[in-house]
């Protein structure tokens, strides 16, 4: 095996003369420079692993060897040795893209683990994947773009050009961070109003008091503030497609507005007795079931049934994990131009470690994990030690349900089961497997369908039966 070669640039510090003699001892092939020039001209002639300079080096300055070094050598990691914390030396060694920043006096072992990192980086790198930029070749990297290539996306393709030609109301539900506003401003795009305003209202950061002004304005002195006529959103999107929001956050008073609106296409502002009419598209998201709030009476059968003329389910990112590699990709090169870091890929042991978290805050998550990486990333390659791994493997102590086929659940039925076939033993009753079964299963098809929002698709899809099963256990247990 080939002996990896370090540079070793030093202006008589004692601590880096002690480090030279380790180093050598552990095999490497150690290169000593005496000034930041002979640093540079033994970079260029020997092509090492590795570069530590010592920062007051003479001639050249160990913080303008590491920017020449770093330009003709991008991938090559360089480690900065300082005599005492500066905190203009340490934020401009890191701009230049230093691997690493230490003040003396150090310890041995402790910079040998640094070395040895900075090393072992450079051989997962050869195991990398890299991106190909030629995969989002038409990508604009705008907030609008939707990335997908799982049988789930593919058939939410599809639905979107069905129906996005139709004036019908559409309901999107999903978990946060699934991409419903991308969902939404795709059908907007391919939709005959494409031409006309796109408006999208948060119901759920608008306070109570203020929302039915934002979504339909008030007269003039309605209520306190009021100082002038306001035009509500509805108003100034005539024509066009107004995007709701977290709709199952809205009090009871707008839904009856929001309500009128779908059928009548016809409002009164706040304080307000002309009836104003319009022509608006409404696409609703809620990362709520509707059908439990409907049950708890904070949300209007009426106005559900009337938004769900059209409805999406989009599914968690933990539901189509094969779409994990791509989003990150896409992420990746979304944000190494816009952060100007050079990075060329994500690693094996990365691309692996992202695809086995089960991401509770689904593709917003992953975009802000991946623009973290590349902050802190300091090669060209995406490593794992550039993931907030404590943060992830914390969350993944309790993953949402993720069943493995080759699970045995004996143990746990019985241990749940147990109690209740003792009881009805007790009380001597009969056809205990058919009560049973018949309640395992009535709860198994609830559960399924709350958490699908009611999504028969999906939920056939999930259970392992058909469509027509499906609905037929619905009406035998009277869900």
């Amino acid at each position: 095996m080939k002996r990896r070669t370090i540079i070793l640039a030093n202006n008589e510090v004692e601590s880096l003369k002690n480090l030279k003699v380790v180093l050598e001892n552990q095999g490497y092939h150690v290169l000593q420079a005496n000034d930041g020039q002979e640093a540079i001209d033994l970079h260029e002639q020997e092509k090492p692993d590795l570069v530590i300079l010592d920062l007051s080096l003479p001639k050249i300055s160990g913080i303008e060897a590491l920017r020449i070094i770093k330009k003709r050598t991008p991938r090559l990691p360089v480690m900065v040795v300082a005599n005492h914390v500066s905190t203009n030396s340490a934020i401009e060694t890191m701009k230049l893209g230093a691997y690493d920043y230490i003040t003396q006096p150090f310890e041995i072992p402790k910079m040998l683990d640094i070395i040895n990192t900075a090393l072992a980086m450079d051989s997962e790198a050869e195991r990398r994947i890299a991106i190909n930029p030629g995969t989002f070749a038409h990508a604009s990297f705008e907030a609008d773009t939707i990335i997908g290539n799982s049988r789930e996306m593919l058939e939410i393709y599809k639905m979107i050009g069905q129906v996005a030609q139709s004036d019908a109301p559409v309901l999107i539900q999903g978990e946060s961070g699934t991409g419903k506003e991308l969902i939404a401003r795709a059908i907007y795009h391919h939709s005959l109003r494409s031409n006309k305003q796109f408006l999208a209202i948060n119901c759920a950061a608008i306070p109570e008091q203020l929302l039915e002004s934002e979504l339909f304005g008030h007269e003039k002195g309605s209520f306190t503030g009021a100082l002038n006529r306001k035009v509500g959103k509805f108003e100034q999107c005539n024509g066009g497609t107004i995007f709701l929001d977290e709709i199952g956050d809205m009090a009871l008073s707008a839904q009856s507005k929001v309500l009128r609106v779908l059928q009548d296409q016809v409002f009164e502002r706040v304080g307000g007795h002309e009836s104003i009419k319009v022509d608006v598209r409404v696409i609703a998201a809620t990362n709520k079931s509707l059908v439990q709030a409907v049950k708890e009476g904070t949300f209007r059968v009426d106005l559900f049934y009337r938004l769900k003329v059209i409805s999406f389910y989009l599914p968690p990112l933990r539901e189509r994990p094969e779409d994990i590699a791509l989003l990150a990709d896409y992420f990746l090169l979304k944000y190494r131009h816009k952060l100007k870091k050079e990075i060329n890929g994500i690693a094996h042991s990365t691309m692996m470690l992202l695809t086995q978290y089960h991401w509770p805050g689904n593709i917003r998550e992953l975009e802000n994990v991946i623009q973290s990486a590349i902050v802190l990333c300091k090669g060209d390659v995406i490593l794992p030690e550039h993931l907030p791994i404590g943060e992830m493997m914390e969350k993944k102590k309790h993953p949402t349900v993720c069943i493995d086929q080759g699970d045995d659940y004996t143990k746990m039925f019985e241990d749940m089961l147990t109690p209740s076939i003792d009881r009805l033993i007790d009380q001597g009753a009969e056809d205990i497997a058919t009560r049973l079964t018949d309640g395992l299963e009535r709860a198994m098809i609830k559960r399924t369908l709350e958490r699908v929002n009611n999504n028969q698709v999906k939920a056939s899809k999930l259970l392992g039966i058909s469509r027509n099963t499906l609905r037929s256990k619905i009406e035998k247990f009277g869900l």
